[in-house]
């Protein structure tokens, strides 16, 4: 009788068990994206109701999709825009590594119509053209003229970000008695953007010429 109830305990665990795995199992997808797998669940690809990805792992699928040898739905698109497509099913955060272009991204996003995604891809898109370039810097001039005794107040007090590019000695124009007084061009800069107050500017190419004109005498 005792044998009778352990052997009834046994094969009830084990068809639970079986059940249990057979339910996971049903759960988890693979999928083919140009010759790369990617591994999956059914909860995950069904985020969005409206996309191709909900469609294709539904029971009664109107889509037809083959498969390969191994079970794994065949999608023709490029892998490497599919992986954030699937992050954000994942997650619902757009993640996009440095070397991926957010256009593939978003063509991707376009094909499964995923609607939040293609929005938050744009968006992306929209920022980054705003967005000034690293190597946009723009450098401007500003030419000094002073004495010879100047010099050294005028370094002292030279700020605001504006940086000794070089020192010109353009002679002297007067003479009182045996001592001259050498008057000076200095040439500084700074990056700017388009806040700067274009009256405190020299052009860059006044600069070059007093550069150039300095370098003569």
């Amino acid at each position: 009788m005792a044998d009778s109830m352990c052997d009834g305990d046994y094969l009830k665990e084990n068809t639970q068990k079986f059940n249990n795995e057979r339910r996971s199992s049903k759960q988890w997808v693979k999928l083919n994206v140009g010759g790369t797998y990617f591994l999956t669940t059914k909860t995950t690809l069904s985020r969005d109701p409206n996309s191709f990805l909900y469609r294709l792992v539904q029971e009664d699928s109107d889509l037809i999709s083959d498969r390969d040898e191994t079970g794994a739905y065949l999608i023709d698109r490029d892998p490497t825009y599919f992986s954030p497509v699937l992050n954000y099913l994942r997650h619902g955060k757009l993640v996009i590594n440095n070397d991926i272009a957010e256009e593939g991204v978003l063509e991707e996003a376009e094909f499964y119509n995923i609607t939040e995604l293609i929005r938050l891809v744009k968006e992306r898109i929209c920022l980054r053209e705003r967005r000034p370039l690293k190597d946009s810097k723009k450098h401007v001039y500003r030419v000094l003229q002073f004495h010879e005794e100047e010099l050294t107040q005028m370094m002292s007090t030279m700020s605001d970000g504006w940086k000794f590019e070089q020192l010109i000695n353009i002679g002297s124009q007067y003479n009182y008695g045996n001592d001259e007084h050498s008057e000076f061009l200095c040439v500084v800069s700074r990056e700017c953007g388009n806040s700067l107050n274009s009256n405190d500017i020299e052009p860059t190419d006044r600069a070059k010429v007093l550069q150039h004109k300095g370098s003569r005498m």
